[in-house]
């Protein structure tokens, strides 16, 4: 029933959360992650037939996207739905109205967790839908099977999806990233703010440079946010440094 295109770590998770329910076939263009694959509950499949499924997931970098699509384009049958997991929602919408045969369904996603936050459970994580062009009743057999694994269903336009994880996403994985680049690391003095900031660096060690760059180069939105709190940063230094020209030094 589902064919999912691509994978690495987040295609083994789909593929460990939906093998429960239905058969996976999956494509990835490395054969030795057959026994991979297997583990997690799927098979390894050509692309014709991942392609050939009632559901196919496109399960591939953001800036990777394109070129899938246009590779799988005349490889599907009329009537299939096609759904991205990107985590902008803009572009991979529009690439999927141009790409893609009229004759196929169209459903943007952002599941808001990862192969880390949702390792044991689905339950209580957040799924964004954006049903692009979509039989109702098929989109409604998505959404209750969601439901029934207890995610949290936000549907909305891939434009106010982009505007909102632009500082909700983007934002967070800048700072994160940045904590990594300072150099930020555990201390036995610290502080409950302290911990929290390490906890965001935490929350990116483990994605990929190319996702953290493509969330941003790829989203209309993150550059204008990214701009704003580092302007926003700049002033309140330029506060502290003037406080601290009027402050007292210590005698040497």
């Amino acid at each position: 029933m589902i064919g999912l295109i691509g994978y690495g770590r987040f295609g083994r998770l789909t593929v460990r959360h939906l093998s429960g329910d239905m058969e996976v076939a999956v494509y990835s263009r490395g054969s030795e992650k057959a026994a991979d694959i297997a583990a997690a509950g799927g098979r390894l499949v050509s692309i014709e037939e991942a392609c050939a499924r009632t559901i196919v997931i496109v399960c591939v970098p953001i800036s990777a996207m394109q070129a899938t699509l246009t590779q799988i384009a005349p490889l599907l049958r009329s009537g299939v739905t096609v759904a991205d997991v990107c985590s902008v929602k803009e572009y991979p919408a529009l690439w999927m109205r141009q790409l893609l045969p009229a004759s196929v369904e169209i459903l943007a996603t952002h599941p808001m967790f990862g192969p880390d936050s949702a390792a044991h459970s689905l339950q209580g994580h957040k799924i964004v839908l954006c049903p692009e062009r979509i039989r109702s009743e098929r989109y409604e057999k998505i959404k209750a099977w969601l439901a029934a694994r207890q995610l949290q269903i936000i549907e909305t336009t891939p434009s106010e999806h982009d505007r909102k994880i632009a500082l909700s996403l983007s934002l967070t994985h800048f700072i994160g990233r940045t904590l990594s680049e300072f150099g930020a690391q555990p201390l036995d003095i610290d502080t409950e703010g302290y911990k929290r900031l390490l906890h965001i660096l935490g929350v990116v060690k483990n994605d990929t440079w190319q996702l953290f760059e493509d969330m941003h180069r790829y989203n209309p939105y993150a550059r204008e946010k990214r701009e704003a709190f580092m302007a926003a940063m700049a002033r309140i230094h330029e506060h502290l440094k003037e406080k601290e020209d009027q402050g007292p030094r210590l005698m040497e």
